[in-house]
């Protein structure tokens, strides 16, 4: 018998996951002459008053913020492995982990507010409170500078209040001025005033927004003036597929060709349709949505930079939208302000193609011994794995 040739035949398993304690032995030694006793030190550990490890920790963040399971399912997990995890030892590792990472929540908040351009958005999350549940927020705060061909990386902040009184947004933007796409949240009224320090906030409206309204009016109702106040409004939205990613002066060089004819066109229209209904018509109050900020949503005409929609934001705050469906509630205050640094760690990972897993187990294994000059390098668009960075070093 010869061979002639051979067959490959592949099949996809899965391998169980491993749990292992890691012991790390210093051992003591004794001077015969003086008696003085040395010892290596004991090496760092990601969080204090905690023997878990960088990649354990990780996991457990991942598993709670981008695969929505809460730490009660997490612990009955590990139990079924095996490993017995109490809800409350998860909850202070938690804990434990958004100290240690604050430094990198903070590098990226100071990068987003270094932007020409922000979106805003905000999104509910119920908070435990005695008995009941009450209603706090999670703002999310986004730069992508992409559109417009931008070299920036992407980033997004997020911070937690219990209310959504206008004062939180004006805190968090307490030094940031310059263009910011949002809905018509009446709370930031007070960002887009001429006297404002450090300067005002520039007001860009959401076409999304006004678009939903007329949708709603022509899936449910079939209102002639709601579908092609949609098909005008498409008619845009078509443009700015085709200019995406383009400088921001070619961005407004086509808008100023193509898209604002269209946007002329739409006004008058839309002015004379509004003229003939009656104030209590929803078509009317959807047209009203529109004209009443006709300003602050025709501004994207005149510098390439804005997008004609805020669906930035409102891609970040969906993980929180989903994650709320599983773990219900924040447990607290305090919760709500861990849960806006963890998601400003993950969802910046992801904007800019890093795997967040794998990168919170890098930097948790890393930070503390990292010097805090150098905390750039730790970043998602500027990070490489520790043995990458060894190796090139």
């Amino acid at each position: 018998m010869h061979k002639i040739g051979e067959d490959v035949t592949e099949t996809l398993e899965l391998i169980p996951r491993r749990w292992k304690v890691i012991q790390h032995v210093r051992e003591k030694f004794s001077c015969r002459s003086c008696e003085s006793i040395t010892q290596p030190p004991a090496p760092s550990h990601p969080i204090a008053r905690g023997r878990a490890g960088p990649g354990l920790l990780a996991q457990v963040l991942f598993s709670k913020y981008c695969l929505h399971l809460p730490l009660n399912r997490q612990s009955a997990a590990y139990a079924r492995e095996g490993i017995e995890l109490d809800v409350s030892t998860l909850a202070d590792w938690v804990g434990a982990c958004a100290a240690t990472l604050r430094p990198l929540v903070e590098a990226i908040r100071t990068h987003v507010f270094a932007a020409e351009r922000i979106h805003a958005d905000d999104t509910t999350v119920p908070v435990q409170a005695k008995g009941k549940t009450r209603t706090g927020r999670l703002w999310a705060y986004v730069r992508d500078d992409q559109p417009f061909g931008g070299l920036d990386p992407p980033a997004a902040a997020f911070f937690y209040s219990p209310d959504r009184g206008g004062e939180h947004p004006e805190r968090h933007l307490a030094s940031y001025s310059g263009l910011m796409q949002a809905d018509a949240y009446a709370g930031f009224n007070r960002l887009y005033e001429a006297a404002r320090k450090p300067g005002p906030i520039i007001e860009a409206a959401c076409w999304a927004h006004g678009r939903r309204k007329f949708f709603d009016l022509a899936r449910l109702q079939k209102a002639p003036i709601a579908i092609e106040a949609i098909e005008r409004i498409d008619a845009l939205f078509a443009i700015e597929r085709e200019i995406n990613g383009l400088s921001a002066g070619q961005r407004r060089a086509v808008r100023n060709e193509r898209s604002r004819p269209l946007v002329a066109e739409l006004e008058s229209w839309l002015r004379q349709q509004r003229a003939k209904l009656s104030r209590k018509s929803e078509t009317a109050k959807a047209i009203d949505y529109s004209l009443k900020r006709w300003t602050a949503l025709i501004r994207f005409l005149d510098d390439g930079r804005l997008c004609m929609s805020n669906n930035a934001a409102e891609r970040a705050v969906r993980c929180i939208a989903v994650g709320r469906k599983n773990w219900t509630f924040a447990g607290s205050d305090e919760g709500g302000h861990r849960a806006g640094a963890i998601y400003t760690l993950i969802e910046t990972a992801k904007l800019n193609d890093i795997d967040p897993q794998t990168w919170l187990a890098d930097v948790l294994a890393r930070l503390l011994d990292y010097p805090a000059k150098r905390i750039a390098d730790l970043l998602p668009w500027n990070w490489r794995p520790q043995n990458l960075a060894a190796e090139a070093a």
